[in-house]
């Protein structure tokens, strides 16, 4: 993620605010004492605090160029060593103590926590750790301060690296339970759209037939003209609403529907409805009826509204025979429709409002409750829908 402006600005302050903190307690314990300070000094001793004091400063720039701020800390820090020994310009008050400003823990750390390549950064550090540890003048609280000075820069730019990139990782972790969060909301508000839609289609499908099939019947039966003119107005209406609908609504899958949703219980609707608009209906009912899981109850209406629905389309007035067998392992339903007679054109016009595909979208949905679907002609002329489902489903696994 890339900072913005003010977090660039902020860096910068914070870094320059550091670089000045370790110029004053640099200068401040050299002075005192602390460092390569002699007892009398002269001219290049205050000339050398100055140099350590630019040196200190570039602090300001260590996340621009790390290895350069640690090159010139190091070079004053051997440059310290050299005019003590083997040159003899400078005489330390103490000379056990470490040459090297304070500024370097802080230095070491940049190249490990900004750049991804550390050879180089361990190559200049194995390089500064003998300039500071001296060990061609052993002194064991030198050598011992001197690897502690230079361990600390490293392990917390380490440390700080390691921090970050767990940061960053996390943040990305969340962003991206985030993105998915809002794909699965898209993707569950798109299921709930398709499965509305598809209850519209099924039920809004189911009722205007029923009212082309009557308009049909009062357009044949009414005594004026007028009123024979109206009831074909209706008729056309509702074919064209019919057709539009599946325009609008297309092939959708449908999701299980809700606890209140019809069962086996509204088959004798079902029948009703279509002895109501003049096809001849019987509902024969064979076991018990409880025997039918949710699921499976739900399946087999779907099963024969579009099977009374199919008949109203395409063989109207034929006599239909509706047979229900409850048994414990499974649950059959056939419905069969006698050769269509009578005014068949009264359905001709529902007949082409159809999607085409109602037999294989009822396979689908009995398939996904481990059920089969037969249909086709029969031996009569007319034809058959039989549905085999399994008695009980469990309520994981639902009807789509």
């Amino acid at each position: 993620m890339t900072d913005g402006p003010w977090h660039r600005r902020h860096r910068v302050a914070v870094d320059v605010a550091i670089a000045a903190a370790f110029v004053l307690l640099d200068t401040g314990a050299t002075v005192v004492g602390a460092s390569w300070w002699p007892d009398r000094p002269d001219t290049l001793a205050w000339v050398m605090l100055g140099l350590q004091a630019l040196a200190c400063a570039s602090l300001a720039v260590r996340r621009v160029a790390p290895l350069a701020v640690v090159g010139v800390l190091g070079a004053f820090t051997v440059a310290v060593t050299l005019l003590i020994s083997p040159v003899g310009a400078l005489t330390p008050a103490h000379d056990t103590n470490v040459w090297a400003p304070y500024a370097t823990v802080v230095a070491l750390s940049g190249p490990f926590f900004c750049r991804r390549d550390r050879r180089t950064a361990f190559l200049v550090l194995a390089a500064f750790t003998l300039v500071i540890m001296r060990p061609w003048e052993p002194s064991v609280t030198v050598m011992t301060v001197g690897l502690l000075r230079t361990a600390v820069g490293p392990l917390l730019g380490l440390y700080l690296d390691a921090r970050r990139r767990v940061i960053l990782t996390l943040r990305e972790r969340a962003e991206r339970a985030e993105r998915e969060r809002h794909l699965l909301a898209e993707q569950a508000r798109t299921e709930e759209r398709a499965r509305l839609a598809g209850e519209m289609h099924d039920i809004v499908t189911h009722r205007v037939s029923l009212m082309v099939l009557q308009a049909g019947a009062l357009r044949v039966t009414a005594p004026d003209e007028r009123t024979r003119r109206a009831a074909e107005e209706l008729r056309a209406a509702g074919c064209q609403a019919l057709e539009e609908l599946r325009d609008l609504v297309g092939i959708l899958r449908t999701a299980p529907e809700g606890d209140h949703a019809p069962s086996v219980g509204g088959f004798a609707a079902l029948v009703a409805e279509s002895v109501a608009v003049g096809i001849p209906t019987e509902l024969i009912e064979d076991g018990d009826p409880a025997l039918a899981s949710p699921v499976v109850g739900r399946t087999a209406y779907r099963v024969l509204r579009e099977a009374l629905t199919n008949v109203r389309k395409h063989a109207p007035g034929a006599r239909v025979t509706v047979r229900v067998e409850y048994a414990e392992a499974r649950v059959r339903l056939t419905v069969h429709n006698a050769p269509p007679h009578g005014e068949a054109r009264l359905g001709g016009a529902l007949a082409g409002t159809g999607s085409g595909l109602g037999i294989a979208q009822l396979r689908q949905r009995i398939e996904l409750v481990h059920g089969s679907l037969r249909a086709g002609p029969s031996p009569d002329g007319g034809f058959s829908v039989e549905a085999t489902l399994p008695a009980y489903v469990p309520t994981t696994e639902s009807a789509v």
